[in-house]
């Protein structure tokens, strides 16, 4: 091999190194490893969002398109119950202390409460458009966010409104910070954050950052109290600062995203994208979060959930072709 020859090769070697970083344990698929699929029953369209029971190790979620809850039980790997009629399903909380599911019901416009036993109808609030759900430990209140711009709190035991707390625009994801009692809301029209005192029930600030719009899931990292932003217009995580609101970074993303998590012990954000892949982020030394990993996944599994306790991330898949019906994937994070 004569000299120049081996320059362009070394000069090869480098740039490939350059633009594929060498591979490390991670990188070999370790950082969510694929344990278990369970196949659901339901027709061809979107599921919604997921709620947990870490107890009994089931898993509750809201088949969008079958206008259905369907309960899973993940120790035995089979759904277990599915109750229909629930127009628009969307959102989905659980309340262990009462042992209580909480149902957001868009089309009809109403909040269903379901015993977590019998699975029989407890009690139906009216809720215009109800969508997303949180339950608050702390204060054994339940969070529907529905269509008159406004957060609703209800009291899981006796299920009397607690209060009502108007938004500046219809409210999207939401998240709880019981700690320091506040809420997180993303509004869509307009995109704005707004911070909620949970003590009070009242909002104490806007935030409205300019380099994105369309805001729909969101994550807090409680520790350094940073805001994650999942946006579509551009598709980016966009980070705050939940303090002042100020814009701190941004990221590139796949399309369509509809799910948000962090994962605070690893220091990653996990986003389920429509466009059909999981997109893994890991923090680096700036601070900021950036895509080490894009896991194809299929064309409308953009729901998920990633529970921190038993470190598993669960990701609803649509209706395949030649497949029974939905499923859910079950993910083992990582070091």
């Amino acid at each position: 091999m004569n000299r120049n020859s081996r320059h362009l090769k070394r000069f090869v070697f480098v740039f490939a190194a350059l633009i594929w970083p060498m591979p490390s344990k991670a990188d070999d698929g370790e950082r969510l490893k694929l344990i278990q699929t369970i196949q659901i029953q339901g027709v061809e369209g979107r599921l919604d969002h997921f709620a947990l029971d870490t107890k009994g190790d089931r898993l509750f979620v809201t088949s969008l398109s079958n206008n259905s809850l369907d309960v899973v039980d993940l120790k035995a790997g089979k759904p277990i119950k599915q109750i229909p009629k629930q127009g628009k399903i969307q959102g989905v909380c659980y309340a262990p202390d009462v042992d209580r599911i909480f149902v957001g019901n868009g089309e009809d416009g109403e909040c269903n409460v379901f015993d977590g036993k019998t699975y029989e109808l407890l009690h139906t609030v009216k809720l215009p458009d109800a969508d997303n759900v949180r339950f608050d430990a702390a204060t054994r209140l339940v969070y529907v966010g529905h269509a008159e711009r406004a957060l609703t709190a209800l009291d899981a035991k006796t299920f009397a409104v607690k209060a009502t707390i108007m938004l500046p625009g219809q409210p999207e994801a939401f998240q709880l910070d019981t700690a320091r009692a506040r809420a997180y809301v993303n509004t869509v029209r307009p995109s704005m954050v707004a911070v909620i005192d949970l003590a009070k029930h009242e909002v104490i600030a806007k935030y409205a950052p300019t380099s994105a719009s369309s805001f729909y899931p969101m994550a807090l990292d409680h520790v350094n109290q940073g805001i994650f932003i999942g946006c579509r217009n551009p598709a980016v995580v966009l980070a705050l600062d939940a303090k002042s609101g100020k814009e701190l970074w941004s990221t590139a993303i796949p399309a369509d995203i509809d799910d948000l998590f962090h994962d605070a012990k690893r220091k990653r954000l996990y986003a389920s994208c429509g466009e059909g892949f999981l997109a893994i982020l890991e923090a680096k030394n700036d601070g900021r979060y950036e895509v080490v990993e894009r896991m194809p996944t299929a064309k409308l599994a953009r729901t998920s959930l990633f529970d921190p306790e038993s470190s598993r991330l669960f990701l609803g898949v649509p209706k395949q072709v030649g497949k029974p019906g939905p499923e859910i994937r079950v993910y083992q994070t990582g070091p």
